[in-house]
């Protein structure tokens, strides 16, 4: 007997439709499977075999073949015991095959029959209702995060008895209730430190809200202890809230790597990712025998810090470039292409040289050689890239123990946000522009048109500091954002100069 199982395989975060064929006939007993499939995936006719004779069905002394298509698309993974369990015993005649027409199903099997948890459901459900199925079969671990998916019906399990005993009609299978999962897309917003216990540092303050504002990147270079990463740690409360569209971008993410849990299941707030300076580059960029996205990706539509940037791996930082331009990671491997979302806003800090206290000759025992060497690990195309580069002073000791009440907070700072990104929202609505620093370089014209006064000031500096073109156009991308929360609809001399300011700082370091 011949049955088909639909079912699906993740791809980068994209999902793609496989079809499960089973036939059992007479021949030498025999289970074979076959389809451009991985070791995991050949496995499962052991677990298969095993759960099954478990929950009391011993497979048939006949030939059995398991065929995954189409076979040009490579196989791996656990997810496919499920739906090859169910393929057998509908090809055996004990589950009816008609009630498995538009019923795609997902699922790894225990030797005991239960059914565990996969990555990447999130996914897997929402091409299932891109492709108009009538239902999704998941492990019930993974019920509330595939409930996100609206326009599907879906079925949770928990043990191979039970999906037997629900397609003979002997039980209902249980369906999650998704009123009460949607209540959890609204939830309150995490605690996270405030800017109003941060004293002094009032340049560097503001040029968090700028690059926020405008989702520019930026670097903090100053010696140890002036408060970088504290500053740096506080910025997720500057930030406005992401829509639902953002929100399910970054849950199919955290969903394919196997972040989410039964209890946290959506992802409400933007992420803040903190990889250590030993980061490899696979795990900054993605990758593995089974490429997954990495924390470039997994700061998508958030914020990605890199604290004491220069002790990175030069072959590290470089993997930055492509995706800070195209807001996308592409890998290429044998088994296929795989392209993972990659939009985060970069923070950097970093020390001025090894010791951290140049220029200061009274404390600096570092030699010019030396500073030299330690600053080149940042590559200039790299440094190009960013758009804000501030340099973060020692906090004197009067700025330490002043008590100022009416320090602003991060609520009230996050209030001039949200307002400066409305501003750009109504600027480049029907563009696919979402923020100041994504206006293409042939746009910057229309969007940041500058005075004849003006052109002959950015003329001036554009000499006098010996710019590229690509750090040219930041500074008028971040002029714009200064304009936008200035509530200005035309670009200022004071402006300009203050988004200048921002690059100044680099080129004084990276001079020695």
């Amino acid at each position: 007997m011949y049955s088909i199982v639909s079912t699906a395989i993740v791809r980068g975060i994209e999902s793609i439709p496989i079809r499960v064929e089973a036939d059992v006939t007479d021949g030498m007993p025999v289970f074979e499977m076959v389809g451009f499939l991985s070791a995991e995936v050949r496995e499962a006719r052991e677990r298969v075999r095993t759960a099954l004779k478990n929950c009391g069905y011993r497979l048939p002394p006949k030939r059995i073949t398991i065929n995954l298509s189409p076979a040009y698309v490579r196989k791996c993974g656990s997810s496919f015991d499920l739906p090859v369990a169910v393929a057998v015993l509908a090809a055996m005649g004990i589950i009816p095959k008609d009630r498995l027409e538009q019923l795609l199903i997902v699922g790894e099997v225990g030797l005991d029959g239960r059914i565990k948890p996969i990555h990447g459901v999130l996914p897997i459900v929402t091409k299932a209702a891109q492709e108009r199925m009538d239902a999704c079969m998941v492990p019930v671990e993974n019920a509330k995060e595939a409930a996100l998916v609206k326009g599907i019906r879906l079925f949770g399990v928990n043990t191979l008895e039970e999906v037997i005993k629900g397609f003979n009609d002997e039980i209902k299978f249980w369906e999650p209730e998704k009123e009460e999962i949607g209540h959890e897309k609204k939830v309150k917003r995490k605690e996270v430190p405030d800017f109003s216990e941060i004293n002094g540092q009032q340049f560097v303050k503001r040029a968090c809200e700028i690059a926020v504002s405008g989702r520019h990147n930026l670097l903090m270079i100053g010696p140890p202890g002036a408060g970088k990463t504290m500053i740096a740690r506080r910025i997720p409360g500057i930030l406005p809230e992401m829509t639902e569209e953002e929100a399910l971008e970054v849950t199919k993410i955290y969903s394919v790597r196997g972040l989410l849990t039964e209890s946290e299941a959506w992802m409400a707030e933007r992420p803040f990712r903190n990889p250590h300076h030993t980061i490899t580059p696979q795990g900054l960029a993605g990758g593995g025998m089974v490429p997954g996205p990495g924390e470039i990706s997994l700061a998508h539509h958030g914020v990605l810090f890199l604290d004491e940037l220069a002790e990175f791996r030069r072959e590290t930082l470089e993997i930055l470039r492509q995706p800070m331009e195209e807001h996308c990671v592409k890998l290429a491997r044998l088994a296929g292409n795989y392209e993972f979302p990659s939009d985060f806003m970069l923070v950097a800090a970093m020390n001025p040289c090894r010791c951290g206290y140049y220029p200061d000759l009274n404390r600096c025992h570092c030699t010019k050689g030396m500073v030299e060497q330690y600053l080149k690990k940042i590559s200039q195309p790299l440094l190009d890239r960013i758009d804000i580069c501030v340099e973060t002073k020692r906090v004197e000791y009067q700025d330490l123990i002043k008590e100022n009440p009416h320090q602003e907070t991060s609520a009230e700072i996050r209030k001039r946000v949200v307002a400066a990104m409305e501003r750009q929202q109504q600027r480049f609505a029907g563009t696919n522009i979402r923020y100041n620093s994504r206006i293409p370089a042939a746009l910057l014209t229309k969007y940041c048109r500058l005075s004849t006064k003006q052109k002959q000031y950015m003329e001036s500096i554009y000499q006098k500091l010996e710019l590229t073109a690509r750090s040219y156009h930041r500074i008028l991308r971040v002029a714009r954002t200064i304009a936008d929360m200035d509530g200005s609809d035309e670009i200022l001399t004071r402006h300009l100069s203050e988004a200048v300011c921002y690059r100044n700082v680099d080129k004084k370091f990276w001079e020695g």
